[in-house]
């Protein structure tokens, strides 16, 4: 029996799928791709008539059934999801459902939006002396929210933070940000990471509302918001020739 194989397949750019998700892809029979956000370019590699099924007209019981059906015949399944499937992927209620039949199947990695729009800024989240800890998450909207996950509650941190699917709201995700970071705080809205037509535009708190509105942006977009975006950092003791550890003792 074939196993089924759920595949992260990065941002955008087609080169920064994996080298064994694209492997998979390229033997699959049958591919189910989340066609309203993974770019078609990166399934062209699929063999001569594989099957090719857009999730984005499917149903959960529609998406699972295609699946049972190839495992059945012995098919090669390949499941491609946008980004890396296990942040907002909706790949769990998936694999539950193969688990009430005994299929097998296993989940590769990709590259999720939210690192590729670090990428596409130049800026790392983790700074020393700024910030230590990364807040991924999204503003409720047809989705809900825990409350004590609540955008208002976690700006509290004062983390670096990636929000996602959350653009077209911009107004009340500043409300919320506001609580606790400075309006001064700066954002990157990265749209589009890493495709051909991406997109950066970089504000503060304070005047991003109106400039995602003057661009039109309105979906595919992370909202990067915090102080490491900034200049101001102390240097890494990793590489300080002072600071002794394990490979290297200081001067």
């Amino acid at each position: 029996m074939e196993k089924v194989f759920f595949i992260g397949a990065g941002p955008g750019d087609p080169d920064l799928i994996t080298v064994k998700g694209k492997k998979i892809v390229e033997r699959a029979d049958i591919i189910i791709y989340a066609g309203s956000l993974v770019n078609p370019e990166i399934i062209a590699c699929h063999k001569e008539g594989a099957e090719i099924f857009n999730s984005a007209s499917m149903t959960l019981e529609e998406v699972v059934e295609t699946i049972r059906r190839g495992v059945r015949e012995g098919k090669l399944v390949a499941r491609v999801h946008t980004g890396d499937p296990s942040i907002y992927g909706a790949i769990r209620e998936q694999m539950d459902m193969l688990d009430e039949t005994e299929i097998e199947y296993e989940v590769i990695p990709g590259v999720s939006s939210f690192v590729a729009s670090a990428a596409a800024i130049k800026k790392e989240f983790t700074l020393p002396g700024v910030s230590q800890t990364v807040i991924c998450t999204r503003l409720e909207g047809r989705t809900p929210v825990p409350e004590e996950e609540s955008l208002d509650k976690l700006a509290s941190h004062r983390a670096s933070m990636a929000i996602f699917l959350s653009v077209h709201m911009i107004g009340d995700v500043v409300e919320k940000l506001t609580k606790h970071y400075p309006r001064s705080t700066p954002v990157a809205i990265v749209e589009k990471a890493t495709w051909a037509d991406q997109s950066i535009l970089y504000a503060t708190l304070d005047t991003v509302e109106e400039l995602v509105k003057k661009a039109g942006i309105k979906k595919t977009a992370q909202i990067l918001v915090g102080d490491f975006i900034g200049n101001k950092y102390e240097k890494s003791k990793l590489y300080d020739k002072h600071f002794t550890h394990e490979y290297r003792k200081g001067i």
